[in-house]
């Protein structure tokens, strides 16, 4: 199904919020409209978009303060990981698909940088919040997470397509989208064979970033 995506720089720590549109019928989605809810809806009605559902990728202050505006704006409740849909009664849990024009929204949840991290795949285009940036992972805060979020990598994202374009939370590397086919021959972090490696990486962050001169 043809997508149309579009990338806002919503300010705080360089976050991005995006809105997804169904070409043929101009249904909508946005994802993480954060501090910019308004210039996400002005855009939508610009282009003859009808914004039918909205999402935030979990539950950190810096993805969700826009929330309460986005609503008041267009009436539509922002979704997060265990919310059930008022109009559909799907609830945001993985494996759950919600309609979008010809086709789908399907929720992939990826626990580990917060329990409640979602990914959200339409058509060729994914979402990727806080799970993974572009060239870079999302930060964790203990082992136990850090674990589970190479797991939720490993057998959630990139098990997908490498003709996907991925779509970040904030604009931490050195391009503001990448596919998965990119992430996992050149993200230091897909790179690691195993587990034991990834969790190396992640405590030694710094010292390979300076070594690899990465910003």
């Amino acid at each position: 199904m043809g997508m149309q995506v579009e990338q806002f720089r919503t300010g705080g720590d360089r976050n991005f919020g995006y809105l997804c549109a169904d070409e043929v019928t101009g249904e909508a989605f946005a994802v993480d409209p954060s501090n910019s809810p308004k210039a996400v809806v002005d855009a939508a009605r610009q282009h003859g978009w009808r914004l039918v559902r909205a999402f935030c990728t979990h539950g950190h202050s810096d993805h969700t303060n826009g929330n309460e505006e986005f609503e008041r704006l267009t009436g539509l409740r922002v979704l997060l990981f265990g919310d059930r849909c008022p109009v559909t009664g799907i609830e945001v849990a993985h494996g759950a698909s919600f309609p979008l024009g010809g086709g789908s929204v399907a929720i992939i949840h990826t626990p580990g940088h917060t329990p409640d991290s979602i990914c959200l795949l339409a058509g060729e285009n994914l979402f990727t919040g806080d799970t993974l940036f572009v060239g870079k992972v999302g930060g964790t805060w203990s082992e136990a997470d850090a674990r589970q979020e190479f797991r939720s990598l490993r057998q959630r994202l990139m098990t997908l397509p490498e003709s996907i374009s991925v779509f970040p939370g904030h604009d931490y590397g050195v391009a503001p989208t990448s596919t998965i086919g990119r992430e996992k021959s050149t993200n230091p972090f897909l790179l690691q064979p195993d587990e034991e490696s990834f969790i190396s990486l992640k405590n030694n962050w710094a010292a390979y970033k300076k070594a690899h001169g990465i910003s």
